[in-house]
């Protein structure tokens, strides 16, 4: 964070896995092989989404934190790629990898933007998005040999994937009026220094998996207890009226966790595609005391806070036409 603490985040995508999966292709097969048949499923303007699940949210970031950390060139790293994707891919019109190498400090690594688009010929798209991996170094800690492990990210990640995972459930029972644009940046948090941050989405800036969206919404650090969100300056500088659309909703809402005024000067992923030509905001809680230590973990997350987020991003984006 300039000024503060600096945050980097960098992710870098490349269209090349080749893997690619719609919805339609997961669905499987009757148990034991024995005969059903399906209901028929209502037509889209009769389904009917039940809301923001706030515990399926939660269980989704606990789910990130079992796979072990989310650090490049891990097995963690590969097996929650593999989930994620195959999880957006059961709820959205197509989800697939953007792949990428990023050669650090003499080290190969394979990283993957996680692309998923709702309502893909609408011509107004939106975008949604978060990082997914995590640090390979608990930095902030002041033990030196806790500094060199890496962290298990519950809510320096984890938290703005499970709300963009149940916005998807959510979104695509019942549609928006607009595309929806879910795009989960590598490489964000590799570091240490800020430039190996914000990889994946310095990558998909210079070359978007997807036509330009009217806006981005970046979501990150927004599932911890005490949820405080502030407007962040790069963000307000940027986008006033993005963030005037989110506490506009908010205050709809009645939802106290956004809170008024300005803070945090935060260098994360919005930054590049600002840099761009992007309208661009970042809803983040910076005030977070395990912010890069090995106390990052879950109990120190709430459901109720991802509700929060996740009510107030439903609410933006149903009122988008």
């Amino acid at each position: 964070m300039a000024g503060e603490r600096v945050r980097a985040y960098v992710r870098v995508a490349l269209i090349g896995s080749g893997l690619f999966l719609t919805g339609a292709g997961c669905d499987k097969p009757a148990a034991n092989g024995a005969a059903s048949v399906p209901p028929a499923a209502p037509p889209p303007t009769q389904q009917r989404a039940a809301g923001f699940d706030a515990a399926r949210a939660f269980r989704d970031l606990e789910a990130q934190c079992a796979f072990g950390p989310r650090v490049p060139g891990s097995a963690g790293h590969r097996k929650t790629r593999d989930w994620l994707l195959t999880q957006f891919a059961k709820h959205s019109d197509r989800a697939f990898l953007q792949d990428f190498t990023k050669v650090i400090r003499g080290r190969r690594l394979p990283m993957s933007n996680i692309v998923a688009q709702i309502n893909p010929d609408a011509p107004t798209q939106v975008m949604l998005c978060a990082h997914w991996d995590t640090r390979p170094t608990a930095d902030m800690e002041i033990d030196p040999a806790r500094q060199v492990q890496p962290i298990a990210g519950a809510n320096d990640g984890a938290s703005g994937v499970a709300v963009l995972l149940e916005l998807a459930r959510l979104l695509h029972a019942k549609r928006p009026a607009v595309g929806v644009q879910f795009v989960l940046f590598d490489g964000e948090d590799y570091g240490p220094g800020i430039d190996n941050m914000f990889l994946g989405a310095r990558h998909y800036a210079r070359k978007p998996a997807l036509p330009k969206p009217r806006y981005a919404i970046l979501i990150d650090m927004i599932g911890d207890k005490d949820l405080e969100i502030y407007r962040e300056k790069n963000s307000q500088n940027n986008a006033p009226e993005i963030n005037d659309k989110v506490w506009n909703a908010a205050r709809a809402l009645g939802i106290a966790a956004f809170k008024e005024g300005v803070r945090h000067d935060v260098q994360d992923d919005h930054i590049p595609l600002q840099r761009a030509g992007w309208k661009a905001i970042d809803l983040i809680d910076f005030d977070y005391a395990p912010w890069h230590t090995l106390d990052d973990t879950p109990d120190k997350c709430s459901p109720a806070s991802l509700k929060a987020v996740g009510d107030v991003l439903a609410h933006v984006v149903y009122s988008e036409k």
